[in-house]
């Protein structure tokens, strides 16, 4: 679809930007929101489409997405995460760091920028190590990696062990308005372990990791978010306690967020059946009372959004025994079909899911997008929620395959996704 005018005619556009849940119009000129509600026509010279019976949402922001450029292209490069994110409706993503090199420097945060420039349909935001190395030991310098474009602070899968060193950073941050992202898992406590501590572990004879291992750390980092008043985001929590103890310092009025992965809304422990290494995850597949409370607690705002946590990886990393196996599991392509399940089964209501896929992340880390205002950008997706599909591996578009939801029914596809105004995948 070339730049110019184009209408969206009759589409149910739900933006929880505007609080927006009706049948209505989007006119688009030259790559931006122009005009939402009752239009009659494109005018000279524009382009229509009918949505008639699909529903239009502001793209979706996957605010944790690994890939292996540079230094692991064999599992994702840039290009192929683009490809996968735009199958999915995810129209931006923050790229983590963990690289070879990783992204530490502003050398690595413009590496990234030019390759998403040159390789990307979808808009792709660098994440930036809160320390050198992703050691957990010395800080990076925030300012000039901000300056050079990262948008967020994370050591990505690896939690900081040095209270001294979180606290600096967490302080340091706040000075540049920049949200420190944090893994949740005590390195100790679940070393050994391959998956939820309990019955099903012992039945299985797998070590496993206590729920613990999540809950401590979180209620440290929310010590130190609440010392230092820095802008602090748990990247995933998994458990009914940790769910508690956001809402308490949410409450208390402390600049806290988090997030959790769709598969952790969607599965629970009893999915790995017979030994599944793609669903070996990391925090681990919990129960189904903490799957419940995660649902709850995305439904009433103490989560604030939802993230694929797209992790490729080959074939060689996968087909092991599932104590040998690596964690993590792509997700880009499903993340919005996953998050279906919570609206068809009547758990989350459907602005509320928008809300985590697209607005709230937008919000939380300062990026363009998650509304369909006039003036912003038009990078939107116009989904069939009803549309059934299984999931197969000959049509994943990442390079990776491990994804969790292997042979899966789902309902709910995206049949167009545009990022400003251009149609950069159609079903």
């Amino acid at each position: 679809m070339s730049e110019g005018k184009l209408l969206i005619k009759d589409g149910h556009v739900v933006d929880p930007s505007q609080k927006l849940d009706k049948i209505c119009d989007i006119l688009i000129e030259d790559g931006k929101i122009s005009e939402i509600g009752q239009i009659a026509n494109a005018g000279a010279g524009g382009d229509t489409i009918i949505a008639k019976g699909k529903h239009v949402f502001p793209g979706l922001i996957d605010a944790r997405v690994f890939v292996g450029e540079p230094g692991g292209e064999h599992r994702e490069t840039i290009a192929s995460a683009s490809r996968a994110a735009a199958k999915g409706g995810v129209t931006s993503f923050i790229m983590m760091p963990e690289t070879d090199p990783v992204i530490d420097d502003v050398a690595l945060v413009d590496f990234v920028r030019r390759a998403a420039r040159d390789d990307a349909s979808v808009r792709v935001y660098p994440a930036a190590g809160i320390t050198k190395g992703l050691s957990g030991e010395e800080l990076t310098e925030f300012g000039l990696l901000q300056e050079a474009g990262a948008v967020m602070l994370t050591d990505g899968r690896r939690s900081i062990e040095n209270n001294l060193v979180l606290r600096r950073a967490l302080t340091y941050a706040r000075d540049f308005d920049m949200v420190v992202a944090k893994e949740t898992i005590d390195k100790d406590l679940s070393s050994n372990g391959v998956m939820n501590e309990g019955l099903n572990a012992t039945h299985m004879g797998l070590p496993g990791i206590p729920r613990e291992a999540e809950i401590i750390v979180l209620e440290r980092d929310l010590r130190l978010a609440a010392l230092t008043g820095g802008n602090y985001h748990a990247a995933k929590i998994s458990t009914s306690d940790s769910a508690e103890v956001i809402s308490k310092y949410k409450k208390l009025g402390y600049p806290v967020t988090c997030g959790i992965s769709v598969n952790h809304l969607t599965l629970n422990e009893n999915d790995i059946g017979r030994y599944r290494t793609y669903l070996r995850l990391q925090p681990p597949l919990r129960s189904e009372d903490d799957r419940q409370a995660m649902i709850a607690a995305l439904s009433d705002g103490t989560i604030d959004i939802i993230v694929s946590s797209h992790d490729p990886h080959d074939v060689d990393e996968k087909r092991h025994p599932f104590a040998e196996a690596a964690d993590g599991a792509i997700g880009l392509e499903t993340l919005f079909a996953a998050a279906m399940r919570l609206y068809h089964n009547d758990e989350v209501p459907l602005v509320r899911i928008i809300d985590a896929l697209s607005t709230k992340p937008a919000e939380i880390f300062g990026l363009k997008g998650g509304t369909l205002k006039p003036g912003a950008n038009a990078d939107l997706i116009i989904a069939d929620l009803d549309i059934p599909w299984i999931v197969e591996e000959s049509d994943i578009v990442s390079k990776s395959k491990n994804t969790p939801f292997e042979g899966e029914k789902f309902s709910g596809k995206i049949v167009r996704t545009m990022v400003d105004g251009k149609t950069i995948y159609e079903e």
